[in-house]
């Protein structure tokens, strides 16, 4: 069973325009509403593509109300913490002439120690019957940092692979506890290592104690590295880029992971033949299922396209002394 965790959910509303022009007045057709934050987007696919699969969150106020109700008629196994808050909102606005999406993200309501603690206690009882346990999007405030860390080195301690997707003193944190794979983004790892490199910036977080870390590069794909000093490192991409809703291919990237890691122990350990191909199995799948959810009007979604797109992956190595140098991989 995997488990995903998303302290900081939101009612996802999406809207598509023909062409944004900053200033304007609008005219579009009704806009989409879903249940939404990244724990619950690698969730939904992780569920659709027939992983058991539970995701914990939390729920407040009318906001938390729609959010709770989408849950229940989507089918998706769930649990949510009750908070005194309001859940916030997530608004997207894709431009379907140029294939970009702005997105504007209420911060979130504060949690109080009480609630925070239930957070963590219920991701705590829950994780400790999964394989994988996946912690994804941002800290709400009255989340501290350092509770994540005792969370994910308490299920570390347990035999529990945990991914963590976050940003800031959170993603340090989490490296600090010897998370089994951390997913920053580009922008994500040069703010909290200050490298604008991102496998400089990745070996930071493994200097810290991190056990793989996976760098989504955006259309050009993603960066996989581990601690062994011996190991390779990996790239992969697609030929060429796709265009359309980006919101949620960084969460069918980490469900990807999340689905390897429930699949093939070998992704934990480093040095052998079998760790190599698990990586660059994971490394094709990441990148095709974060590629195919570009391609989809919402998040938490695979295009059905995405085994074709898989065989199309380019995946590349990098020496550890040669960085930079990528060399084709079989």
């Amino acid at each position: 069973m995997i488990v995903t965790v998303t302290p900081n959910p939101a009612e996802d509303l999406t809207w598509h325009v023909d062409r944004l022009l900053p200033g304007e007045t609008h005219r579009v057709a009704a806009g989409a509403s879903r249940a939404g934050g990244k724990g619950i987007n690698v969730a939904r696919v992780l569920a659709a593509e027939g992983h058991e699969v539970i995701t914990l969150a939390t729920a407040g106020g009318a906001t938390g109300a729609r959010l709770a109700d989408d849950l229940s008629r989507s089918g998706l196994h769930h649990a949510l913490v009750p908070i005194a808050g309001e859940t916030r909102r997530s608004i997207a606005i894709v431009d379907e002439t140029s294939g970009e999406t702005s997105i504007l993200n209420e911060h979130g309501a504060a949690l109080s120690p009480a609630e925070a603690a239930a957070l963590v206690a219920e991701a705590a009882h829950l994780g400790r019957r999964a394989s994988v346990v996946v912690i994804s999007g941002s800290l709400p405030p009255g989340l501290d940092p350092d509770a994540i860390a005792a969370l994910v080195a308490e299920l570390i301690a347990a035999g529990v692979a945990v991914v963590v997707d976050t940003s800031g003193p959170g993603l340090l944190a989490a490296a600090r506890a010897r998370a089994t794979v951390l997913k920053p983004n580009r922008d994500e790892l040069a703010a909290v290592t200050g490298e604008s490199d991102p496998v400089a910036g990745a070996r930071v977080l493994l200097d810290e104690g991190a056990r793989l870390v996976v760098v989504s590069l955006g259309a050009e794909g993603l960066l996989v590295l581990d601690a062994s000093g011996e190991a390779r490192g990996i790239r992969a991409r697609l030929p060429e880029p796709l265009h359309g809703n980006a919101t949620g291919a960084g969460d069918a990237a980490v469900a990807a992971i999340a689905a390897a890691l429930a699949e093939h122990g070998e992704l934990r350990d480093a040095g052998d033949a079998d760790t190599t191909a698990a990586r660059l199995a994971m490394a094709r799948r990441a990148t095709a299922w974060s590629a195919s959810a570009v391609l989809m009007p919402l998040a938490g979604a695979l295009s059905p396209d995405h085994a074709a797109l898989e065989a199309q992956v380019v995946v590349t190595t990098l020496e550890p002394s040669e960085p930079q140098q990528p060399r084709e991989s079989a």
